[in-house]
């Protein structure tokens, strides 16, 4: 899972202006820190204690966001966990703990969204999912932790899928399992770099930076909420 980020920008993105008067018909979310509270240092913490768990996630010599995006994008944890083991054994045990400790660094529902998704749901409006989360560690944590994922049509699982964002193959995945044409949809992140590459594949795009500016985003976009 590798969506935890600071965005660079303050609000909503703007659509292109071939696309400013176009009705949104549904929603594409990103889960990580827009619907599902995640931040690893507690996993790795479980498993190390604090002050190690922080020492790895500000270590100068290994990058924690790209050593996840590995099996984020399909690749397996054994196979991440040995090539760290070749390259850093010194950090091997905090990320083992990262992987066994997974379900410690799902903190809780983001306030607010879920109250969202559900406002969506009862009005009809189609809703998926996009997630950068490895296939290992999504399916037997989030369906049963986060039960309004079941609202969602699909999510589309990046480790699954073999392909993340900012791929634009993941959008184009995305966009068909939701059936709509991209102009339609509107994807919803809290990176806004992943926000751009949603934009530069057609869709509509909204930086998440909390549920109170997310309503009147979408309001802004003609959705019921």
């Amino acid at each position: 899972m590798n969506d935890k980020t600071t965005p660079d920008t303050p609000s909503g993105v703007v659509p292109p202006p071939d696309r400013a008067g176009a009705v949104v018909r549904g929603v594409i979310w990103d889960l990580g820190n827009v619907i599902v509270d995640w931040d690893p240092f507690h996993a790795i913490a479980a498993g190390v204690g604090e002050a190690e768990a922080r020492r790895f996630l500000d270590a100068d010599d290994v990058d924690f966001m790209a050593y996840n995006h590995g099996p984020d994008s399909g690749d397996s944890w054994d196979d991440a966990e040995a090539a760290l083991e070749l390259s850093h054994p010194h950090w091997l045990p905090h990320a083992r703990a990262y992987r066994r400790h997974f379900e410690h660094s799902l903190l809780g529902p983001v306030p607010g969204t879920s109250e969202i998704i559900r406002e969506l749901h009862a009005a009809g409006i189609g809703q998926w999912g996009l997630t950068n989360w490895s296939d290992e560690l999504y399916h037997p944590h989030a369906p049963r932790l986060f039960p309004v994922l079941g609202l969602l049509g699909t999510v589309v699982v990046s480790g699954t899928e073999g392909v993340a964002k900012p791929d634009a193959a993941a959008y184009e995945l995305a966009v068909e399992r939701a059936g709509l044409p991209a102009y339609d949809l509107v994807f919803v992140d809290d990176r806004a770099s992943n926000v751009e590459a949603a934009i530069a594949c057609g869709l509509h795009g909204l930086v998440f930076t909390g549920a109170d500016r997310l309503r009147t985003d979408l309001r802004a976009l003609g959705l019921p909420v």
